[in-house]
């Protein structure tokens, strides 16, 4: 069982093992700080920022076992990783233990992926309303048949399986303690909890007491999700819940440093990095260098355009140059763009332990199929997975 941090300060964080200790192919984390999938956001070149920032595992983006096993040129593309990742990370969705079984298969023969994550947290209608992502594990027996599935596919390779999961649909239907029991039964390495609902998708304060119920109920490690937008936040998670790592989504949307700040707050150094303008626009830069590489200019810049708002967010730019960057189509137009800014602005200070990304109110009804709450032990229904997405994260 991981033992949990006695003291605020953190020191000497131990480092997370995934998968038996005995098994040659277990991972070890030497920074338990995971960044989240993220939809159109944790591409190569993102994960690549991040793991220079002292992330420790990065997820792509959400996969769907479907696309997986049909080939889908999309899903190809999306599973393909960047030379020397440290860490060969896929997310899968899916609702058929069968074409799990398939699609993990694949994603690490084919891909070279050494450690399969499954979404069990997504709060969008399109999955939702297939009964895929946050909904599923109200289904015990379908969620149970897809975990013994994919264990079992990853296991004749040596590859650990994780799953990420929400507290539950709403306030009348949580199912995480369900979750992580099955879980450990199943042989999951560990679970990452968003403290959240379903319902509340990204809306209100995440509740961390979930995530302290979760690492005593459970042996295997528990990740923590939910609200860490700065180097403290990470720290008082840790300590507060005994949570053996956090994940990090949205609130790295244009700032990859965080996984810097986070790794030296988890090392007892509070020191917080506030780069200036000039340096911000330097990291946009090679951002969009490394995108570029990964998908050609057009796509790339393309794709560049919401991270450009996000590494700006607060910056003194004004709005007819935030126009124009919304509509870049080049390098050197980012370039000169850039250029004309004043690199010495300092940090805008406002914007530290803010939301990033979309936050919503919470739902007062979640999308499902009908009579899916009618029967917990079901093996649900014949669902169409094959068009489903998220922008995951807390």
């Amino acid at each position: 069982m991981w033992a949990a941090p006695t003291r605020l300060g953190l020191m000497n964080i131990a480092p997370l093992t995934l998968g038996s200790p005995s098994n040659a192919h277990a991972l070890t984390v030497p920074t338990p700080v995971f960044l989240a999938p993220m939809a159109g956001v944790t591409n190569g070149a993102f994960r690549t920022l991040c793991y220079e920032q002292g992330a420790g595992v990065c997820v792509n983006e959400m996969i769907t076992a479907r696309g997986v096993t049909i080939g889908d040129f999309r899903t190809v593309d999306m599973m393909t990783f960047v030379a020397d990742e440290p860490v060969k990370a896929v997310q899968l969705y899916g609702t058929d233990p069968d074409t799990l079984d398939v699609a993990v298969g694949i994603a690490i023969q084919a891909f070279g992926a050494e450690l399969i994550d499954l979404n069990f947290g997504c709060p969008v209608p399109k999955v939702t309303r297939k009964g895929g992502g946050g909904v599923l594990p109200w289904k015990l027996g379908l969620f149970r048949a897809i975990v013994r599935a994919c264990v079992a596919s990853a296991d004749r390779y040596g590859v650990p399986v994780t799953l990420k999961c929400r507290i539950g649909i709403d306030d009348a239907h949580t199912t995480f303690r369900d979750v992580g029991r099955i879980a450990e039964d199943e042989g999951i390495a560990a679970v990452c909890l968003h403290a959240r609902t379903v319902a509340e998708a990204y809306a209100g304060l995440a509740h961390w007491e979930a995530i302290t119920e979760l690492v005593g109920l459970l042996d295997i490690p528990v990740l923590g999700n939910g609200d860490v937008r700065e180097g403290s936040d990470a720290v008082a998670m840790m300590a507060q819940t005994g949570c053996a790592g956090v994940e990090i989504g949205r609130g790295c949307l244009g700032r990859p440093w965080l996984f810097a700040d986070i790794k030296a707050a988890l090392a007892g150094d509070d020191t917080r990095h506030l780069p200036n303008l000039g340096e911000v626009c330097a990291l946009l830069l090679r951002h969009a260098e490394l995108n570029i590489a990964l998908l050609g200019e057009h796509h790339a810049m393309n794709d560049m355009r919401k991270h450009t708002g996000w590494y700006l967010r607060g910056f003194p730019v004004g709005s007819e140059t935030r126009l124009a960057l919304s509509h870049v189509s080049s390098l050197d137009d980012l370039a000169g763009l850039l250029a004309r800014l004043d690199p010495s602005a300092s940090f805008p200070t406002s914007e530290l332990g803010k939301p990033r990304g979309r936050q919503g109110t919470p739902r007062t009804h979640v999308i499902m199929p009908y009579g899916w709450l009618n029967d917990r032990d079901g093996l649900g229904l014949d669902i169409d997975d094959s068009d489903a997405g998220d922008v995951s994260g807390g």
